[in-house]
């Protein structure tokens, strides 16, 4: 900030060796103007152009100012004119993070010289501490003889990407300086990369919520260890070490989870050129050869860089967002034309060919790893692979506050809003979908303030508020793509779950453990159970109500309703696309219902698909990820057919889910309260040794009377099933 001065007439500085000083002089009683309170710094605001430190000479009259020659060419004053001058106090947090200077002989055709980083860092630190430097900005000094100017290119304040106004800021101890001098200067800098090998980051110290990146502290530091760590030391540290920079790196996870997103920010983070961002799609070309061109020019101003300033060169980002469709493992795809093949042997060549390049950093993104080709992979090109897996809970919470902090900050954002209980709730979204979800409770919010019956109506933003019960509708919308088939599961149990007795209790919680072992256990990441027995005894729908209850964040069902018409082959890989999709959540359970209908069994013959049966003879016994835990239910009707293609002992446990005895079905009909006193007795004698699905069909058949239509009347306990009806519904039911 600045307080008002009158204006000072311009002189001259009064003698040579202080205009390399870069102070601005005045008399001594002007100084008391500029000096801040509490300290010995004085600082003026030189007519609204730059901030100079000024000091008091005796040699000056009082209403004057000395410039030297190149501060009044930079005010474009000369001596003799007026000018606004005014105290100058700095702000907070107002140090130079980096300062990158371009420097020149003040006599030009000056005999070449070549200047050390390192102590030229040290004597600008030296000579001009506590100085405020502009962007624009240009200075005399003298160094080792000569007498040199540098202009201040960049001035970057900590913590501060770009200021509204001038780039400004104090040069403290702390400040990273990197020097430039064009060739055609005479000046050539050496060991920059020492003087300055902390500049690869634009700042000190990531808050990488600021960079809206939320739930990947972790992922951030694999990275920064594995690709960043050499590059922040100087050249001759990294050499005597004896390694080399990593080249590539590569983000692989589910879609949605903010490996785009990272790729970016990390490209702003780097002090080195703007980094080019290729999709994968764009580099194709029908033209024989241009594919391969293409690939060769993203790298054209890297090897130009290396070329000319060797180990001085900036650091140079490709970014390849979905770099599976043209890194394919060579020899997959069988289009005739071999041009993938020829794409990944030029990018190999590129990164780790004969003359490979030290400056570039390539960073690829996919989520689909395994298409890639091997030799990329390997250590020397991208070689780094991190995966940007579904947040945690704590990571949900960041996203969320990422995407809501805006309208909590203008007021919009309801007080009952509870974003650690959505981050609770929202097991398996990625953060793409939670974005959605705020989206989606934001609408809700507009919609409220809007009238159908006439969109021009003024619009109250003071009352727009979006409230928990909008996000609560908008997880009801947004579903996650690796969440629980809550839709899915509840059709398998349309009836619900019911005390059916002690055999299937204990059966329901047999399996409830196998899920709690699973949460538990460290030695058994993958458990398997199957539940056998006739049609209909209720198999689906209590596996349905595990996967409900267990409240597993992945749950998903495999049935064979759902590959109708399908191949084999594609139905294999639709039944291993979800096992894959599995092992991207941290618990998951996976239902395999009816598995003869997925084998396409039949009795005579007999005939099953061989394919699909070593398929899940294969996925029953891979053990998931590290860190991921499956917990896989089967249902057959059929379980000696398993028996003898050996599928049965590929599960850990089987259970029989029987018929239900007379005293079983006796336990359900006083459940279900359809019957008199007298007749239910009777009624659970006539159902003695029948699975539960014929059960609750006859009863439904049953309770709609004789003539219809009383249906409503009986589950509403005003009416009961007349029992001859009954035994009727019951023949039928037998009968076929």
């Amino acid at each position: 900030m600045a307080g008002r001065s009158p204006a000072m007439i311009v002189t001259n500085t009064p003698s040579r060796d202080l205009a390399y000083t870069n102070f601005a002089y005045c008399s001594p009683s002007d100084l008391r103007n500029f000096i801040l309170p509490g300290s010995r710094l004085a600082y003026a605001l030189v007519g609204d152009v730059f901030v100079l430190s000024i000091a008091g000479h005796d040699s000056i009259p009082s209403g004057q100012i000395a410039l030297n020659a190149i501060q009044r060419r930079f005010a474009k004053v000369s001596t003799g004119d007026s000018i606004s001058v005014s105290r100058f106090i700095p702000p907070e947090n107002f140090n130079l993070a980096l300062l990158t200077l371009e420097l020149e002989f003040v006599k030009k055709g000056a005999k070449d010289e070549q200047l050390d980083a390192v102590r030229l860092s040290q004597q600008i630190h030296k000579r001009f501490s506590n100085q405020v430097m502009s962007s624009g900005q240009r200075v005399t000094f003298e160094y080792q003889g000569n007498g040199y100017i540098f202009t201040v290119n960049q001035a970057t304040i900590e913590g501060q990407e770009k200021s509204n106004g001038i780039e400004r800021g104090i040069l403290s101890a702390e400040t990273y300086i990197i020097f430039e001098a064009s060739h055609s200067s005479g000046i050539k800098i050496v060991n920059q990369r020492e003087a300055a090998s902390s500049n690869i980051f634009r700042h000190k110290e990531f808050n990488l919520q600021s960079f809206g990146i939320g739930g990947l502290s972790e992922e951030f530091a694999d990275i920064f260890r594995r690709a960043f760590a050499s590059r922040v030391f100087p050249a001759h540290v990294t050499s005597k070490l004896g390694i080399k920079h990593v080249k590539g790196m590569l983000l692989y996870g589910p879609p949605g989870t903010g490996k785009t997103l990272m790729a970016r920010q990390i490209g702003k983070m780097l002090n080195g050129r703007e980094p080019k961002i290729v999709n994968g799609p764009e580099v194709l070309s029908k033209f024989v050869g241009e594919t391969e061109k293409n690939v060769r020019d993203l790298f054209a101003d890297a090897e130009n860089d290396q070329r000319t300033k060797g180990d001085q060169s900036v650091l140079h980002i490709i970014i390849f967002d979905e770099i599976d469709a043209i890194c394919k493992s060579r020899g997959s795809t069988r289009d005739g034309t071999g041009v993938h093949d020829s794409i990944v042997n030029q990018l190999l060549t590129k990164i780790d060919g004969v003359e490979s390049l030290n400056n570039v950093l390539l960073i690829g993104m996919t989520n689909r790893k395994d298409l890639l080709d091997e030799a990329l992979l390997r250590p020397g090109r991208l070689e780094v692979q991190v995966e940007i897996s579904l947040p945690d809970e704590n990571g949900r919470l960041q996203i969320l506050q990422i995407h809501t902090n805006k309208m909590k900050e203008s007021s919009f954002l309801a007080p009952d809003v509870n974003l650690e209980e959505l981050a609770a709730r929202t097991k398996n979204y990625s953060g793409a979908e939670l974005e959605g979800v705020v989206k989606s409770a934001v609408s809700y919010a507009l919609n409220r303030q809007l009238s159908m019956d006439d969109l021009t109506k003024p619009v109250d933003e003071e009352s727009i508020k979006v409230t928990m019960d909008d996000f609560l509708n908008a997880l009801q919308e947004v579903i996650p793509a690796f969440g629980a088939s809550t839709d899915d599961l509840e059709r398998c149990r349309l009836n619900g779950i019911m005390d059916c007795g002690p055999r299937h209790d204990h059966i329901y919680r047999r399996t409830m453990l196998l899920a709690e072992q699973v949460k538990v256990s460290h030695g058994s990441p993958l458990i398997t159970c199957l539940l056998e027995g006739p049609s209909g005894s209720g198999k689906t729908a209590m596996a349905s109500t595990i996967g409900i209850e267990s409240d597993f964040p992945y749950v998903k069902i495999i049935s064979a309703e759902t590959m109708i018409g399908l191949s084999e082959s594609t139905k294999c890989a639709r039944i291993v696309k979800v096992f894959e999709d599995a092992y991207k959540s941290p618990l998951s359970i996976i239902i395999l219902d009816d598995i003869e209908r997925l084998l396409e069994y039949v009795a005579l013959g007999p005939r099953f698909s061989n394919l699909i049966s070593q398929t899940l003879l294969v996925l029953l016994k891979r053990l998931p990820p590290k860190g991921k835990k499956v917990l896989v239910i089967g249902t057959t009707s059929e379980v000696n057919f398993l028996d003898s293609i050996g599928l049965r002992d590929a599960f850990s446990v089987s259970y029989n889910v029987p018929t239900l005895k007379k005293e079983d079905a006796k336990q359900v009909l006083q459940k279900l309260n359809v019957f008199s006193s007298d007749d239910i007795d009777s009624a659970a004698e006539a159902l003695n040794d029948m699975p539960l699905k014929k059960i609750y069909m006859v009863i439904e058949m049953a309770a709609q009377g004789e003539l219809g239509g009383s249906a409503e009347a009986i589950y509403s306990g005003k009416e009961k099933i007349n029992i001859s009806h009954f035994y009727d519904c019951l023949q039928d039911i037998v009968r076929f």
